[in-house]
Parts: structure tokens; sequence; C-alpha cells
């Protein structure tokens, strides 16, 4: 097989019978040449053929043959195309009860009488198994044609990939070919798995029974094996890819010999119109002079575009009667097969590229280019340079002579590539950004004390002492701490023994700088001072053990006791809780909205209730009064302007109701969300609040106590308890599939086929 345009392969298969006429069919030596003697009896009518011979050229005639020598002349070198990267399509045509779905399908009771689809899935794993060097996976279609519907006959089974509840679609592809939207593909990974979903998708197959077939194809049907591979060897980004349709054609039929009435009949209208529509289109393609081929006339051709003409290994199955009464519909299916020999294709490979394992192939050329150019600058001696991204190593070399270089003992900074430019340019940049903020930090730290000298200004000293302190705890806007040495010493002092001396954090917090913060008294502002003098003073160890084991007998000061929570509550909300408040009103905001809405609905539609129950009063009533006054010619009642108008109107509120309702639906929908996320959003602000109060008011003790599992205090919630607000999620465990691979191809064959029957059965 080449990537060369090539016809069509074309086979005759002529269906077994006992009154075989051997008068009027005769099979050449040549086995590839059928010869037609027949002129229409004029009794029966006057017929249009003029000669009564014919020859028929094509690949190959199968009289009298088995299933295997079938499968070996037709369909063997298409599958081993399909390991090559080619696509390819086996399908039969011919009238009905000629023998299709025995040809595609074969008899499921009979191991040796299996037909081409079965035989196909064999094959494709035996050369799976066998292909060491290449990775595959394969996955299955199964697509039934029924009166311009497509239907996937294998959307009960839920685990394929691309599974879509709405109507199927042919789509084009940007390469030309076409895809079925919509229709599920199904991972197989043996022969059995295969087969189980072929029989389960014959299962779902729409028959019918006439006069010439009791078990008569409804419908077209496509099964399609998708095959990608990848080498195992090497590391190439390269992959190909194939897919196989073997297609089972509805039979043409002529409505006076197959005695049709009623669905069957019309399910024949479809079938002949869609067979009309693939022959047109086989005869747009046969002619090289036609532009234009009818693919989308019908959901058929469309769906088989690429095996008609296109990229595309294609053969092509007749099936015919040897019988004298069927020799009509013999004429009309060999003329189909000469058109069809006729079609030129263009099969080639389809390769692909791994996006993937390509960018590692490029990144390994890029590794490779800078090896070979680091050796080019040694061989000529261009030891300095470097052609990469800079190390850390060489990023602090370059940031050490931009500072020697702005403090004036380095004149210049010699430049070696492109990368250390820009380097230098970045560094020069940080040393800008640097200045710039150390001068809105000095700025901010002299507004501050300006401050402090207009509001005491006998505490000059004290605060010029401290304006680093205070100046950080104002910069921060949260007003929930001091520096480290300010909270330890705080710490020491609520460790006294005696509670009225002892002094809270959230105390201490709350007034950094009182002229500043709040207005508060003189003395609050002595003490204050005071306190940070001392703290600058003294210089405490950080170590915690000797800061407990120090004592302070000079600090005597009055201690005042925690605030109530409800004040401490409404600190927090307006300063670290303030992100949560805001989002919890902002969730109120909307409920309130969303819940006004449902209100309006919630009327508008009792209103509308009402309004459609008095209007059906009235028209009940109203027919009632005039019962018998307007009878058309055949008996029916007809509505005058009144009942009319009365009717309109109750249509349109009912449609009013309609809407309003999946309204009320949506909305109501919205309110139960957004009730969760405000208590969401509630249940936090008081998570936050409770380990908020308790770190800045309870003792050390009491609080390593109710960390460590101790007793816990009404409204002392712990830390860890109160932010779990994550729920446990379950991974579903998949185990491994029971099912060991058969190794006879018989037992897996076997296996799916009583398995599709116990599904019959229930």
């Amino acid at each position: 097989m080449n990537t060369q345009a090539s016809p069509v392969q074309v086979y005759v298969r002529i269906r077994p019978t006992a009154s075989f006429a051997h008068e009027l069919i005769e099979c050449l030596p040549d086995q590839q040449t059928l010869s037609i003697r027949w002129r229409k009896d004029s009794k029966k009518g006057m017929s249009n053929i003029q000669l009564n011979s014919w020859l028929f050229k094509l690949n190959g005639v199968l009289h009298n043959v088995s299933q295997e020598e079938v499968y070996d002349c037709v369909a063997q070198s298409v599958v081993l195309g399909a390991f090559e990267g080619f696509n390819g399509t086996v399908m039969c045509f011919g009238q009905t009860g000629a023998g299709k779905t025995y040809t595609m399908t074969g008899a499921a009771e009979a191991y040796k009488q299996r037909g081409i689809i079965p035989r196909v899935l064999q094959q494709v794993f035996h050369e799976v198994e066998h292909r060491t060097d290449q990775t595959f996976s394969v996955h299955l279609s199964f697509l039934e044609i029924y009166n311009e519907t497509m239907v996937d006959l294998l959307s009960a089974l839920k685990r394929g990939k691309g599974v879509n509840n709405g109507a199927l679609g042919v789509v084009e592809e940007p390469g030309g070919g076409v895809s079925i939207k919509g229709l599920t593909l199904h991972l197989v990974h043996n022969e059995e798995e295969a087969l189980n979903l072929l029989f389960e998708g014959e299962m779902n197959r729409i028959i019918g029974e006439h006069a010439l077939n009791k078990n008569s194809s409804r419908s077209h049907c496509i099964f399609t094996i998708h095959i990608e591979s990848r080498s195992r060897t090497l590391s190439d980004a390269k992959y190909i890819t194939s897919k196989l349709n073997l297609v089972d054609l509805a039979g043409s039929e002529r409505l006076k010999k197959s005695g049709s009435e009623g669905q069957v009949q019309r399910e024949a209208m479809y079938i002949n119109k869609s067979l009309s529509f693939l022959e047109q289109a086989i005869l747009a393609l046969s002619d090289s002079r036609r532009e234009h081929v009818p693919f989308r006339q019908s959901k058929l051709t469309h769906a088989l575009k690429d095996s008609l003409g296109g990229n595309c290994n294609t053969v092509l199955v007749a099936n015919i009667y040897g019988e004298a009464s069927q020799m009509e519909e013999t004429l009309s299916t060999l003329r189909f097969a000469s058109r069809m020999k006729c079609v030129q294709t263009k099969p080639s490979i389809n390769e692909h590229i791994d996006p993937v394992l390509q960018v590692k192939k490029l990144q390994k050329e890029i590794q490779f280019l800078k090896e070979e150019l680091s050796t080019y600058n040694t061989l000529t001696y261009r030891v300095g340079v470097f052609n990469e991204i800079l190390s850390e190593t060489q990023v602090a070399e370059v940031k050490s002579q931009v500072q020697r270089y702005l403090s004036g003992s380095l004149n210049e900074i010699p430049i070696v590539n492109v990368t250390q430019i820009q380097e230098v340019f970045a560094q020069f940049k940080k040393v800008v950004l640097e200045k710039e903020e150390k001068l809105r930090e000095l700025q901010l730290k002299n507004t501050l004390v300006e401050k402090a000298k207009i509001t005491t200004p006998s505490s000059v000293a004290e605060m010029q002492d401290s304006s680093s302190t205070v100046g950080e705890v104002e910069r921060c806007g949260y007003g929930l701490g001091l520096a480290d040495s300010s909270q330890r010493h705080q710490q020491d002092i609520s460790r006294k023994p005696t509670k009225q001396k002892r002094t809270s954090r959230r105390e201490a917090a709350l007034n950094p700088m009182p002229t500043v913060c709040r207005s508060g008294a003189s003395v609050e502002t002595e003490q204050f001072l005071n306190q940070v003098n001392q703290m600058s003073e003294s210089n405490m160890v950080t170590h915690e053990s000797e800061e407990q084991q120090r004592t302070e007998p000079n600090l005597t000061e009055a201690v005042s006791s925690p605030p109530p929570k409800a004040d401490a509550f409404e600190d927090f909300k307006a300063e670290r809780g303030s992100e949560i408040n805001r989002i919890l009103k902002e969730n109120k905001a909307v409920l309130l909205e969303r819940r006004s809405r449902l209100h309006t609905l919630t009327d508008v539609i009792n209103a509308t209730k009402r309004d459609m129950d008095s209007i059906a009063s009235e028209l009940q009533q109203y027919r009632g009064q005039s019962q018998g006054q307007f009878v058309s010619a055949e008996g029916e009642h007809v509505m005058d302007e009144a009942e009319l108008s009365l009717v309109m109107q109750l249509r349109e509120l009912k449609n009013r109701y309609r809407k309003t309702y999946e309204e009320y639906n949506s909305t109501k929908a919205e309110v139960s969300y957004c009730q969760h996320l405000v208590n969401q959003c509630r249940i936090r602000l008081l998570t936050e609040f409770e380990s908020w109060y308790n770190e800045s008011f309870l003792l050390p003790d009491q609080v390593l106590s109710v960390l460590e599992g101790g007793p816990i205090r009404p409204g002392h919630v712990p830390v860890d308890k109160a932010l779990t607000l994550e729920d446990d999620g379950q991974k579903p465990f998949k185990h491994p599939p029971d099912n060991p691979q058969e190794t006879s191809s018989a037992v897996s064959f076997y296996n799916a086929y009583n398995r599709s029957l116990q599904r019959v059965g229930r």
C-alpha cells in the first residue's frame, strides 16, 4: 500500500442457493470476471435494457467460498495496512437478503461461521500481542443510521469516553476528514472485551421481517476500530493513528417483491433513498470532471466521506443473488460495483507529533547546542563568556559589581554578553526601589514624631526613643501588637500571681499610641510612654525561659480586666476581621436581594395561576353555553372569535406561568446557595474571633490548657478545631479487572456471545 491514488477494491460474493441460474450467470476461469446473459420477459412489460449480455470485470468473484476465504481475500490486507497508519474501510452492498450481514458479522452460533468483523478483531489483537516493539491503544464505536437518524448502539455503556446524551452529528475535521460528534469511544484491551461490545451493539440493532428476509436489517451500521500506536524503543515524538470502518449497509428492496407495509415500508423508503444518494456520490467521484461531490445529501454519505474517495483503503463487497427471479437487482448491484471500481482513493499514513515529547526533544537539542557553543568558546579562548541563564553565583557577582560601581570603588562594569547586561539593569532597578522604600519609611517616621510632639510635648524624648516601634505599629494598620520585646514584657507582666495587677495583651495592643489611635487621658499616655521607655532601656534577653525567671519589682501599675466580648467583637470586626465582615455583609445583601426576588416571583406565579383558573372556568362555561352553534362540514366544533380569544389568553398565561416557574426554581437554588455562603462566613467570623479573643485576653497557661486538650470554658474554642472547615473526601478505588485474557480466540468468542444472551434473558 502506498500513498499514491489507487482504485477501490471491489469483490462480488454470490449467495449460495439450490436454484442457481447457471444459464444466466457464469463465473469465468480468471475468478475476476462475471458474465450475465439475460433479457426481460416482454410479457411483463417493455424493458429499457437494450443488451442481453454483460461482462463485469472486478477484483474477485467469491462463489461457494468459506467465511475464512472471504476474509483472507477481502479484509486481511486492510487490517495490516491499519497497523502501518492507513485508514481502511470494508463495506457490503446489495439487495435485501443477499447475505451482507452474514458476510460482515456471520452466525454467532457457530465459531467457524463468524464474519469479517469478529475476524478483524481477532487479527487486530493478534498483531497487538506480537508487535512487542510498539504500544497500542484500541477504541471501538458502533453507529447506526436508522431513518436518517444517527443512533449510538453502545450508549447504554457509560464507561466510554465522549458520552453525550444529545443528538449525534457529523463534524468536518481540519484535515478534510469527518468524525461523529457525541459518539462514544470504548477502550478495549483484548478480543473478548471487543466481542462483548460487538454483540451488545448487534442486540440493539433494528431488524424487520418481509417476504424476502425474516431478519432484515432496517438500518445502516458502521463498526469502527480506532488504533493508536507508539514506539517502545525510539524516543520519538511521532505516533500513528488509523481507523477501520466496517460497514453493513441495509439492503435495497423493491416493495412489490418484499410486500412491505406500514412501518417496514416506511423504513424501506428511507433505505432506498439513502442508497440512491450513495450512488449519486459514487457517480460524482468516478467522473473526474465533476468538482462537487454531494456528500451532505444524507447522513450515510456524509459519515462515509473518508471512505469514499478520501484518505482510506476501501474495499467493497457486492452481495448478489444467483437466482433468475432476482436478476434485475443483481444487475443493479453489479452496475454499482463497476462504478465503485472507478473511484480513486488517496490513502496516506496518519502520522502525528506528541507535543509533550516534542518539547522534551527540543530541550535536549537546546542543551546540546549550549554544550557545543561552550566548547567553541573554550577552543577560541573565550573562557569568561557564558551563554545561558545566570547562576546564583554569577548574579551575586553582578550585584557586587553594581554596588561597587555606585559606591565609586569600580570605574566601569565589564560587559560580556546580553544576559549579563539584562542582569545589570535589573540590579540597578532593585537599588532604586530599595532607596524609594527607605525614603517612604523615613517620611512616615518623621510624620509620627511630629504628631507626638503636637499632642504630648512633655514626652518628646520618650517618643523619639520609641518612634521606630510606634511607627512600625502604625504602618501595619491593624493595631494588633508592639515589637517582640514589648510582647514579651506584657507576657511577663501577665504571669504575675495577682489578677488585679495583670495587663492584657489586647489592652497594650489597642494603646500603642494614644495620641494617634484614640483620644485617651494624659495619665494613660504617660503610663504607656513610661512602659515603652522602660522596655527600650531594659534590653531583655530573647530566650523565654530566662524571661520567666526574671522579676521586675519596680513595676506596680494597675491592670484593667479584659473587655466584654460584645465590645471586643466590634473592635475585631473593624480591624482584624474586617475582610471577613465585609464579605459577610456583601453575601447578606445578595441574599436579601434574592429573597426579595423570590417573593416577587411567588406573587407573580400565584396571580398567574388565579388568572389561568379564572379564564379556564370562563372558557368552560362559554363552551357549555355555545355548544353546537358552530359546526364544520365534518361535524367538528368551530371556535368563534370570543372563544378563540379566551384560548389564546389561556395559552399565553400558561407560557408565562411556565417561564416564571423556571425562574422561580433557579432563584430558589440561588437563595439556598447564598444562605450557605452567609452561614459559612458567619461561622468563620465567629471562629476567628474566639481564637483571637483567647489569644489576646486569656492567661498563657489557660491558652495552653485549651490547646493541649484541657478543660474548655464556655466561649473558648480551640484554634485547630475551630478552623477545621474542610470535609473529608473519598476517592473511588477502582479494582483491576478480574477477567483474565483468554488465549484462545474461540473461548473469547463464546464467552462474549453467552454474555449477550444473558443480557437479553434479563
